[in-house]
């Protein structure tokens, strides 16, 4: 075992040591790159500390994290999400777990807006929580199908997660947000399909039934799903088409939506306000933990550290699969103990060299990262969704509800995981007819 494949070991030692200990991630990063660059490559790393800072937030790419996550913003503010989930709820009553079933495609929906799992789970949670009071539907179904549901807002394009992934290792963005479509749609079509076996099982869990809409009604709710579609095919469409750019087509979603917000007379000072404030917020934090793992990932970089551990996961001999089993094992061990986005990130600058030097396409190995960052947003101890949806739920109920309703989901996760593992054509086909 070569010395640079011991530093690695330590790495990673240090990093869960250290985000044990309560460090920020952006500190944890920030430290390990100055202290491994000073030690392995001299005084000199501290010099170019700047310049990889200056580069990271200069980037023309990472300009859409901000833009997608202000889109978002004017959507839930604009009221645009609330309508989007009454309507529906109209035409999903009728089937068994009505309500429940609509969380699911709400968050889909929102999520082909919004590029935030937070961004997802929260605004469909608020405005779905008030609709189950006094409907008897099993409160930890409930809560799971939230939490699970708003995972979706990574992997359904667009993606801040995708977006990331594509800046750090210079994959196709474009080629990225294609290749999430289909999974997208598998898993939501997985979870539907677990809230209705489930109903079926134990019929009290789903609630009572809503009395049937009349049919002119349901017609005319349609409209009320437009908008959302409408701006993921300004999005998709521009970027298909060679319109635009990932980034600019971002910021002709941002466009769509104030014209949308100003068509309903929702565009406000007082909104723009709200929504500005706190994309500004979400941004701030995501784009510190981005820019301390673009310095990490330029020290092991230059350092060697990729390369050399990909050289030994070959002198071992290990087959592709028996090694992406391991990775498997590796990221549901670290989604329990680090936030989702942080795991992603803070493991990129290694694990993506390791899994292109097995021949594996990296525009797959996007989306399946995704998919694992998914899995660690609804496992305990440190799953983001859980303390979401638990934050806004009424007052004095417990964690372990949301924990115990998001299991069964997190389950589907893992077995959308094995489906993409073994058939990586769900994540490849699409982009491939499209980009020949």
């Amino acid at each position: 075992m070569s010395e640079l494949v011991l530093y690695s070991l330590l790495y990673i030692a240090f990093l869960v040591g250290l985000i044990l200990a309560g460090l920020h991630i952006a500190v944890v990063m920030f430290v390990l790159g100055l202290t491994g660059g000073f030690l392995l490559l001299g005084p000199e790393i501290v010099l170019a500390f700047g310049e990889v800072v200056w580069s990271t937030l200069n980037s023309f790419v990472l300009v859409a994290i901000p833009l997608y996550i202000l889109l978002g913003e004017i959507l839930l503010h604009s009221g645009v999400s609330e309508r989007m989930y009454r309507s529906l709820a109209v035409w999903l009553n009728r089937v068994p777990g009505g309500l429940l079933h609509t969380n699911i495609a709400s968050c889909a929906l929102f999520a082909a807006t919004s590029g935030s799992t937070l961004a997802t789970a929260a605004t469909i949670g608020t405005v779905a929580l008030p609709a189950f009071e006094a409907r008897q539907y099993n409160e930890r179904l409930v809560l799971g199908s939230l939490a699970a549901g708003g995972t979706l807002g990574i992997l359904i394009p667009p993606s801040i997660n995708l977006v990331i992934y594509g800046a750090m290792t210079d994959t196709s963005i474009g080629q990225l947000f294609i290749a999430g479509i289909l999974p997208g749609a598998l898993l939501t079509v997985l979870f539907m399909a677990l809230i209705l076996v489930v109903v079926l099982v134990a019929p009290g869990t789903g609630g009572t039934r809503e009395a049937p809409t009349p049919l002119p009604v349901m017609l005319f709710m349609i409209f009320d799903l437009l908008p959302p579609l409408g701006i993921f095919l300004v999005i998709m469409g521009s970027i298909y088409a060679g319109l635009a750019t990932p980034t600019e087509s971002a910021a002709l979603g941002v466009l769509a939506a104030l014209g949308l917000a100003a068509s309903r007379r929702r565009l406000t000072i007082a909104m723009l306000h709200a929504a500005f404030k706190s994309a500004v917020r979400t941004t701030a934090m995501a784009m510190l933990i981005i820019i301390g793992a673009f310095f990490l990932n330029f020290v092991l970089s230059l350092v060697g550290m990729p390369q050399a551990i990909s050289n030994w996961v070959k002198e071992l001999g290990v087959s592709p699969m028996a090694t992406m089993w391991i990775l498997v094992l590796m990221y549901v061990f670290l989604g329990c103990i680090m936030e989702s986005l942080s795991m992603m990130i803070t493991t990129i600058p290694i694990v993506t060299p390791l899994v292109v030097s097995l021949g594996l396409d990296p525009v797959w190995f996007g989306v399946f990262l995704v998919l694992l960052t998914e899995l660690a947003l609804i496992t305990p101890p440190v799953g983001m969704n859980l303390y979401v949806i638990q934050g806004i739920r009424a007052p004095g109920g417990s964690q372990i509800d949301v924990m115990i309703g998001a299991l069964p989901f997190a389950m589907i996760v893992f077995l959308a995981i094995v489906m993409l593992l073994y058939f990586p054509q769900i994540a490849l086909w699409l982009p491939q007819q499209l980009y020949v």
